[in-house]
């Protein structure tokens, strides 16, 4: 098949499946695939299709892994490399999903910006309810939960998340988003963590609601807090409570039984970017929880 003879500098896997897994080789920027697929960049689209973009070899297995419904795939051969090309390679054959074969020239239309490394696949957007939890039993005991709320820049909530998942959190709700949970920027900035099923959405009264039922201690992060982040408990379970950086957290978190804290700032700046005093607070209560069990 044209275009798969140019796998030379591939992981032998990806030449291996290759033959197996490409179904149809597109070398036309005005095929009817490849134009609704470049239409999902639009919001609009995602939602009437309830479908997204995944960019990247790496953010499609960790959807694949995730559980997520892949519908389709578009591979470019001579831009595949790496150990993450023939990993994807591997799990797109597994999975079944139809895969098609891409020109570069085609593969340039569906790409993100100039990132061009050879994979980019269409998933069904996947529903994340705050039931959803409870059904998964994603929260035990002792929990560490993050709750997001009305974050507007998508490469923040994507690397919250992405902190999230690796710091060890049970459980995050997006709470009265304003942005897309599943837009291609948010994919890309978690590196797929997105896709994970302990992630929930819910208004934010609702989740006050669900975090009172979990019995844990409430943090929400403020920058005019008296209390720094270091003096809170994390390693019994907590909920860490984090906002927009433009607005903070809206006054459904100004309740007695949430604690505000911030962290020292010792500059002109009065606070961090959300994604690093995410990425903070996180560790830390992974770092407490970690000496609570010695």
């Amino acid at each position: 098949m044209s275009g798969v003879g140019a796998l030379g500098s591939v992981e032998p896997a990806f030449d291996r499946f290759a033959a197996d897994v490409f179904m149809k080789l597109i070398t036309s920027r005005h095929n009817p695939r490849v134009k609704q697929a470049a239409a999902l960049r639009s919001r609009k689209a995602r939602e009437a299709s309830q479908r997204t973009l995944v960019y990247g070899p790496r953010e499609t297995l960790r959807a694949i892994e995730a559980g997520a419904r892949l519908v389709e795939a578009f591979v470019c051969p001579p831009l595949l490399r790496g150990a993450d090309s023939a990993a994807a390679a591997t799990a797109l054959r597994d999975s079944g999903v139809e895969v098609l074969e891409t020109s570069v020239e085609v593969f340039e239309k569906l790409a993100y910006g100039d990132r061009l490394d050879g994979v980019v696949s269409i998933a069904t957007t996947p529903r994340r309810p705050l039931e959803h939890l409870l059904d998964s039993h994603a929260v035990g005991q002792r929990p560490l939960v993050a709750v997001i709320e009305g974050v507007e820049k998508p490469g923040n909530l994507g690397a919250v998340l992405r902190s999230a998942d690796g710091a060890g959190f049970d459980a995050v709700v997006v709470a009265d988003p304003v942005i897309d949970l599943f837009g291609p920027n948010v994919i890309r900035a978690s590196t797929g963590a997105v896709f994970k099923p302990n992630i929930a959405v819910a208004s934010s009264e609702a989740a006050v609601a669900w975090l009172a039922t979990l019995r844990v201690p409430l943090y929400a992060t403020r920058p005019d807090a008296d209390e720094e982040y270091t003096a809170a408990d994390f390693s019994a379970g907590c909920a860490v409570i984090l906002g927009a950086e433009s607005t903070g957290l809206t006054d459904v978190w100004r309740r007695e039984a949430v604690r505000a804290i911030g962290l020292p700032m010792r500059g002109v700046a009065d606070s961090l970017n959300l994604s690093a005093t995410a990425a903070v607070l996180f560790y830390e209560a992974q770092r407490q929880r970690n000496e609570a069990q010695r």
